[in-house]
């Protein structure tokens, strides 16, 4: 049975939703309570909203993980509750910076797509992008379930600048993902070392909850441990 005061809350990235965990929760949920509430993406203010609101529904302590743009928004949230930050392959803007600045500090991999607005002011990711950029090591099945659920992501996300990061203030881990071509291992690791974050490197793609679970299960179970959890 999982810890009655324990809690792991999975935050989504752009492109995604809750589904992207789908391969980590069952694990996790033996020794935890597990959440991977949705983000509206449609801007900063918004998405840590809706994370506060998930926020409200747990007692206990919180291990709160983030995969990409998402990083953004865990270090937003004040929540008292929230013990430790994982960050899978995430960004992690500092005071006054924004998402953008950190997503484009470093020369893009050459496989990585490029990003437009639409005429609502959200980007999508190009189809072909997901294989050949946002999971390369993913199943055909895999792939197909990442295209068919993306959320858009809207400009004003990404040109925001963030408040003081709560990585500065609680115990943080990072997934480096080696073979990351949204986000390249320089910029990785820039973020990474800035946020003196405890980190764990692995030769895996830009969404390792799916194609590698394993190594993203074990870097919660350590933030877990390491906080007292389990």
């Amino acid at each position: 049975m999982p810890h009655s005061n324990l809690n792991v809350v999975l935050v989504h990235g752009a492109w995604a939703d809750g589904s992207s965990w789908a391969r980590v929760i069952g694990p996790l949920a033996k020794s935890a309570k597990v959440l991977a509430p949705p983000l509206p993406l449609t801007s900063l203010a918004d998405d840590t909203a809706a994370l506060e609101r998930a926020l409200d529904r747990v007692s206990g302590s919180v291990v709160l993980v983030g995969h990409a743009y998402a990083g953004a928004v865990i270090a937003s949230t004040r929540n008292e509750k929230v013990k430790a930050l994982v960050y899978i392959t995430a960004l992690a803007p500092d005071e006054g910076e924004k998402v953008s600045d950190v997503f484009y500090r470093n020369q893009p991999h050459r496989m990585a797509p490029k990003l437009e607005p639409d005429s609502h002011g959200f980007i999508y990711l190009p189809d072909e992008a997901f294989a050949a950029a946002f999971s390369q090591n993913a199943s055909a099945d895999q792939l197909e379930v990442l295209r068919a659920v993306q959320r858009p992501l809207s400009s004003t996300c990404i040109t925001v600048p963030v408040n003081r990061p709560l990585w500065k203030d609680r115990p943080s881990w990072f997934l480096m993902a080696e073979q990351d071509r949204m986000i390249v291992h320089e910029t990785q690791r820039f973020m990474s070392d800035r946020m003196r974050a405890r980190v764990r490197s692995h030769p895996v793609d830009h969404a390792p909850m799916v194609t590698a679970p394993s190594v993203v299960i074990d870097i919660i179970r350590e933030a877990l441990t390491e906080t007292g959890g389990c």
